[in-house]
């Protein structure tokens, strides 16, 4: 009797635990169902177990993207041009002439830029040239061309001189 009571009691508190719930209602299905139709990518067998697709991947798209790791040769008359010309090398693109080219070749290449990379093209040339100069790609003729905004200066504005007494190396500091 008193197992009968306490198998009614568990099926009473599993019913109440249960309540009234019904489930939530279906959500409307549109008129049209767009699927999205799958693109199609042609592959070929390359090897044993390796499909590989036929596309062209990003960086022979557009050149720019394409990864360098440069060297410049450590030569005692490196400029920015010159740095910028060999990065240039088996990209296809060129570095194009004029004022701002020039202007370029008058400034020394930075301990710094003597190797970059791994690093794309477009920030590659944009680390050589400075960050005051814009870049210019000519994609019909493959050259690449840098110029300067009218608000920045040209030539640096002279600094006035320090002014004070430094102390000198061994000297008390207060």
């Amino acid at each position: 009797m008193h197992a009968t009571r306490s198998y009614c009691s568990c099926l009473l508190l599993a019913a109440l635990a249960a309540g009234c719930a019904t489930p939530p209602p279906p959500l409307p299905v549109p008129d049209e169902v767009t699927a999205p139709a799958p693109e199609y990518i042609p592959v070929v067998r390359y090897g044993r177990y390796t499909l590989v697709e036929l596309t062209p991947k990003a960086a022979q798209q557009d050149l720019l993207l394409q990864v360098v790791d440069v060297s410049i040769p450590n030569t005692l008359h490196a400029n920015v041009a010159g740095a910028l010309r060999h990065v240039l090398q088996r990209s296809g693109y060129q570095l194009c002439n004029g004022p701002e080219t020039d202007a370029l070749n008058d400034l020394p290449l930075p301990a710094a830029h003597y190797h970059l990379g791994p690093l794309q093209l477009r920030d590659a040339l944009l680390t050589l040239a400075g960050p005051t100069r814009a870049l210019h790609v000519d994609h019909t003729a493959r050259r690449v061309c840098f110029s300067q905004p009218l608000d920045t200066p040209a030539e640096p504005t002279p600094t006035a001189p320090l002014q004070g007494p430094f102390p000198t190396v061994g000297e008390p500091q207060p």
